[in-house]
């Protein structure tokens, strides 16, 4: 079947301007700003605490699994901690660096009384020594497979690049965990005027072929504040 790029009439969320793409029998759709009936869901969330609560490097040091958790994973210099300040509207709740493989901890963040915010270290390790990047993976697999408090991941891609082959690994490394996943496209206001409906072509074959995908892409841009308000919804909507 040809990808066919069509308006979403009738769609139960009530947001015809939407668009979406079908692959395969699965229609993947493009987040637009949520309406105004939204706003309290986002606010009774977001208006509570947002701080940094630990990092760990072991499964040991990870606290009790009394919050609904939800995860940021991203290739190395993807835009993760840019992302996490502009959700908590803070300029330095994250640590930003231009040294990709900087963060090599699991990062618990309080958001709110009742979820957790999980910064995971960035994939990828091009400049990270091989003894760190191999306990990386080991504490990132051991949480992914056995956090039972965490409800989705949201994979964070690059919109200049679309998906490495780093990140369909990880994919499937959530795929196979059972883990739900979602995918958030950062920097697309580095992007130039492209249709935002054209990142769907790029996520399709990501979230295609496996069941833990989200069938709804975020387009999101921490420099311009594009998306961070849909981003808010997703994570007050679990």
């Amino acid at each position: 079947m040809n990808d066919t790029i069509l308006p979403e009439k009738g769609d139960p969320a009530g947001m015809p301007d939407r668009a979406r793409t079908q692959k395969a029998g699965l229609w993947i759709r493009l987040a637009t700003t949520p309406k105004a009936s939204d706003a309290a869901k986002v606010e009774k969330l977001f208006s509570g605490p947002f701080q940094f609560l630990k990092g760990v490097t072991s499964e040991d040091g990870m606290p009790g699994p009394d919050r609904i958790e939800v995860c940021l994973a991203g290739r190395s210099n993807v835009g993760k901690s840019s992302l996490i300040n502009a959700l908590a509207n803070r300029k330095r709740i994250a640590r930003t660096s231009n040294t990709p493989g900087r963060t090599q901890e699991i990062n618990f963040f309080k958001l709110g009384s009742s979820h957790y915010l999980v910064d995971l270290p960035g994939y990828g390790y091009a400049r990270m020594p091989k003894p760190a990047a191999e306990r990386c993976q080991r504490i990132m697999r051991s949480y992914l497979r056995g956090r039972m408090s965490l409800r989705r991941v949201f994979v964070l891609i690059d919109a200049r690049h679309g998906p490495k082959p780093i990140d369909e690994s990880f994919l499937d490394l959530l795929d196979s965990a059972a883990v739900p996943f979602q995918i958030v496209f950062t920097k697309v206001d580095k992007v130039g005027r492209e249709p935002r409906s054209s990142l769907l072509d790029l996520a399709s074959p990501s979230v295609n072929g496996r069941a833990a995908g989200f069938p709804e892409v975020i387009a999101t841009s921490a420099s311009t504040g594009e998306g961070i308000e849909t981003l808010r919804l997703s994570i007050s909507s679990i």
